[in-house]
């Protein structure tokens, strides 16, 4: 059986090699490594013009949304809190269209830490500019903090994961507005969103934390057969 084409977002960064300090198209191979663990063909997809998206989504059988810097506050119509990292409005451009085009064409969308935030506000959402004012506290910001995040075991999430995962997943924003269509299916111990799925779609998860990190390939396993 021929593996499915699934493309993986990516991001431009300065890189080293030999002599030469350049811009470059970076993915960690992480994502590309469950992909193929699960019976895929990863395709990195740079953050160009949005102008070649609908080729992408004809080609390809399924998307992975990646992690990376938060959407920029302009994207659903707040202002930029100084305490979050820069935005990077071109690849904010290029996956919320990709995320609206994978929508409309049912291409299964595995959407992860800030791609779970881009797929949200694709659909209308918004986002928690910083989370630890909300929370008055920093417990999802720690880097080394273990979450035990409750998930809904009737969800396409469920079904892959099971009814609870115990994760590593720093972040200092979050869902606040559901998107239209949106369903929260996962949800830390302050009830705080870490899953959601869109209903009506073949295939279309976010959630907060990186399943491309663990043991547990089960969401890859998921979204290739949702592709195939």
């Amino acid at each position: 059986m021929s593996r499915p084409l699934i493309g993986i977002t990516a991001y431009f960064e300065a890189a080293r090699w030999d002599v030469w300090v350049r811009e470059a198209v970076l993915s960690p191979p992480a994502y590309a490594k469950a992909v193929e663990r699960a019976g895929g063909a990863p395709v990195v997809l740079p953050p160009l013009s949005p102008h070649a998206i609908d080729d992408y989504v004809r080609g390809l059988r399924a998307v992975v949304l990646t992690g990376g810097v938060e959407v920029g506050a302009a994207a659903y119509g707040d202002e930029q809190d100084e305490r979050v990292p820069g935005a990077q409005p071109q690849r904010d451009r290029f996956e919320l269209a990709l995320a609206r085009a994978a929508v409309r064409a049912e291409v299964p969308i595995l959407a992860i830490a800030r791609g779970m935030h881009v797929l949200n506000v694709a659909q209308g959402g918004t986002l928690i500019p910083w989370l630890p004012e909300m929370l008055e506290s920093e417990r999802h910001g720690e880097p080394g903090g273990t979450h035990r995040i409750q998930v809904s075991v009737s969800s396409k999430l469920g079904k892959a994961v099971g009814d609870h995962v115990e994760a590593v997943a720093p972040h200092t924003q979050s869902v606040r507005r559901l998107g239209s269509g949106l369903l929260a299916v996962a949800w830390a111990e302050d009830q705080i969103v870490e899953g959601i799925e869109l209903q009506g779609h073949r295939f279309a998860v976010g959630v907060q934390w990186h399943p491309e990190r663990g043991d547990d390939n089960g969401l890859f396993d998921a979204l290739v057969e949702a592709a195939r």
